[in-house]
């Protein structure tokens, strides 16, 4: 591999929005990105190759999920997470925390981490800010995640500050695990994540926080987990400020298409989210002109394909009769198809949010897109 370990360069600001380049040994990364969701070692129905030639720079991979099962260790035995599923490029790894306290049972925390019981078999596990690390290592991510812990927003302001004081603590040993390994630190970067659900102060605290530590990007967390989208933007409007400037601020499970939009036009630079993949099974298909059902009967004979301009020939090739059809009849294709137009829309977003961001017109940009899916 050559290229250097991290390298964020910011191209072009337009009001708050910016679009730039991350530079790694695995490739670059152009911001405003989308990260595809490859829990388990794969983005769901879809081939790796396909992933890439939609557009994806990285995709993401789940520390709990690859943890319990096949395991880092054999992840590791077996290659590393880029051999073992083909995916050559960069790949971020979540901490896993955030899953341990939504999914796992009987969990227990601690100032030491999170010992919990596994949603597949109820084997114990103990998580803490090292094992993470390690087992993020051992998967040989790109951009690895620090340790937090994610409550919801609507807690009590004392349970919130708390919760993001144990996460601070945690980015400092997160930051300690992750340079403990030279090798894998030589080659990767580490970003911090700041808590603090919807109060301003706590975001700040957090912020100083992280940036004492330093890390190589920062994450605006604790959001999407039930805010609603304008206690969400009421967030970003102060919080991504609050970050360096000349380091990649992402937007840790966002989002919908047009909370994208509105996160860039406040200065978030990275997004993942399920939303594109697991829609896309269940028969959602995400357009310009807003989402679509195609489970509703007035497709059934419908012979226009979902987007004939698209280079995607999912989006061009099919009819919307015949992706009804699939998709009522649970076909394996319906979920392939819809899937893949889904990631193939959600990349022209971002390619089209970069342009916009560097020719200046992205108020404009973000009007009509708001006028054609939103109908505002």
């Amino acid at each position: 591999m050559t290229g250097p370990r991290f390298e964020f360069t910011l191209h072009q600001t337009d009001g708050k929005a910016r679009t730039g380049v991350i530079r790694m040994q695995r490739g670059e990364i152009r911001t405003p990105a989308f990260m595809p969701v490859g829990t388990a070692a794969t983005v769901k129905a879809m081939k790796p190759e396909a992933v890439r030639a939609l557009g994806a720079d990285i995709i993401l991979g789940n520390t709990y999920h690859l943890m319990l099962r096949p395991g880092a260790e054999r992840v590791a035995r077996l290659g590393g997470l880029h051999r073992f599923m083909n995916w050559p490029r960069p790949i971020l790894t979540d901490s896993g925390g955030y899953q341990v306290m939504s999914l796992s049972e009987l969990r227990k925390l601690t100032e030491e981490g999170v010992e919990f019981r596994s949603h597949l078999d109820g084997s114990k596990h103990m998580l803490t800010p090292e094992r993470s690390m390690e087992i993020q290592r051992l998967l040989g991510s790109d951009i690895v995640m620090a340790f937090d812990e994610c409550p919801r927003a609507d807690r009590p302001r004392d349970e919130i500050a708390a919760s993001m004081e144990l996460s601070m603590r945690w980015a400092k040993r997160s930051r300690e695990g992750f340079d403990s390994d030279a090798a894998h630190a030589g080659r990767a970067a580490l970003f911090g994540i700041q808590q603090g659900a919807l109060d301003e102060d706590l975001r700040r605290v957090s912020a100083q926080a992280l940036i004492d530590i330093g890390f190589d990007g920062y994450a605006v967390g604790g959001l999407a987990v039930g805010e609603g989208q304008e206690a969400m933007f009421g967030v970003l409007d102060y919080a991504p400020a609050m970050l360096p400037e000349q380091a990649p601020r992402y937007l840790m499970g966002v989002g919908k298409p047009d909370d994208l939009v509105g996160a860039v036009e406040r200065g978030i630079d990275m997004f993942d989210c399920v939303l594109p993949t697991r829609s896309g099974r269940n028969g959602q298909a995400f357009t310009w002109n807003g989402p679509l059902n195609l489970r509703n009967a007035r497709f059934a004979e419908d012979s226009e394909p979902l987007d004939p301009h698209s280079d995607c020939a999912a989006s061009r090739d099919y009819s919307k009769a015949y992706l009804h059809h699939l998709v009522k009849s649970n076909e394996i294709l319906g979920a392939m198809l819809v899937t893949e137009h889904n990631l193939a829309f959600y990349q022209q977003l971002m390619a089209a949010m970069r342009a916009a961001i560097a020719k200046g017109t992205f108020a404009a940009f973000a009007r009509g897109f708001r006028r054609d899916y939103l109908g505002q």
